[in-house]
């Protein structure tokens, strides 16, 4: 039998419910190029997945700081899996030539994934503070108060570490309390308080698990830091950003940062 015919008329839909009108509407390029609307996209799902992930982020902190692990532990290898997410959106904007974006780039003028407020909330919720970053975003005081309260605030990690020294370990009173807008500094008395945890994680499960998922989270950070630069340069070389940054020697120079040192440090020791 078929199904009746149903009349939405009076009811929410589908797109009513996902505001699709307005999402699938608000792709407005400016240039003649086909490829536009592939660079376009790919940036509007890449932040609505960022969005995603500052909401579980958020929680996630939230939840260390109340010592409510077991959620915590969820919200966090959600994050991770929106990180493989973002990683493979990478391989769709690789499509895009080198020629093909030329065509496109003077149209863009000095807009930039650099100014993107919702990174920059990652960033410094992960630990990666740096003043220097809160400039491009010194044009809109609501954005720039949302970054500025991540950038005071104890990050992910500093929490974590918070958690650790009350369950019983023994942690620098230096890692404890401390100006929060400083870039993290590794110690090693947090590497044995960490080896402890390891070397008896049967006594020490939840932060044993905890341990885990961030190192999780920052192995799948360092995928979608690497598929960055490496698209990067794929398609424009080392032709400075739009934003007016370095390009690809900055990114590569992001490499380099390390979120929770102690945690990749111990695996030597253990």
């Amino acid at each position: 039998m078929e199904n009746p015919q149903l009349d939405f008329s009076q009811d929410m839909t589908y797109g009513d419910y996902l505001h699709l009108d307005q999402i699938l509407n608000a792709q407005h390029p400016l240039s003649p190029e086909h490829n536009e609307m592939l660079f376009i996209i790919q940036h509007q799902t890449s932040e609505l997945w960022i969005k995603l992930m500052l909401h579980e982020l958020r929680a996630a902190v939230d939840n260390i700081a109340c010592d409510r692990i077991q959620p915590a532990l969820k919200m966090l290898a959600r994050v991770s899996k929106i990180m493989e997410q973002l990683v493979h959106a990478w391989d769709v904007l690789a499509t895009m030539t080198p020629p093909e974006y030329s065509a496109l780039r003077p149209y863009l003028a000095h807009s930039s994934g650099f100014q993107s407020y919702q990174y920059r909330l990652v960033e410094f919720m992960l630990g990666n503070k740096n003043g220097a970053m809160l400039k491009p975003h010194a044009h809109r005081s609501d954005l720039l108060a949302q970054v500025e309260a991540a950038y005071q605030a104890p990050s992910l990690y500093d929490e974590s570490l918070r958690l650790l020294a009350r369950r019983g370990l023994q942690l620098p009173d230096s890692h404890l309390q401390r100006d929060w807008t400083q870039p993290y500094k590794a110690d090693t008395q947090v590497e044995q308080a960490w080896l402890e945890v390891y070397r008896a994680s049967e006594r020490h499960w939840e932060l044993y698990q905890l341990g885990e998922k961030l190192t999780d989270l920052e192995d799948a950070f360092r995928l979608w830091r690497f598929r960055h630069v490496t698209t990067v340069e794929r398609i424009i070389g080392f032709k400075r950003g739009t934003g007016g940054t370095s390009g690809v020697a900055y990114l590569r120079k992001m490499l380099d940062v390390v979120l929770f040192p102690e945690l990749w440090a111990l695996r030597t020791d253990l």
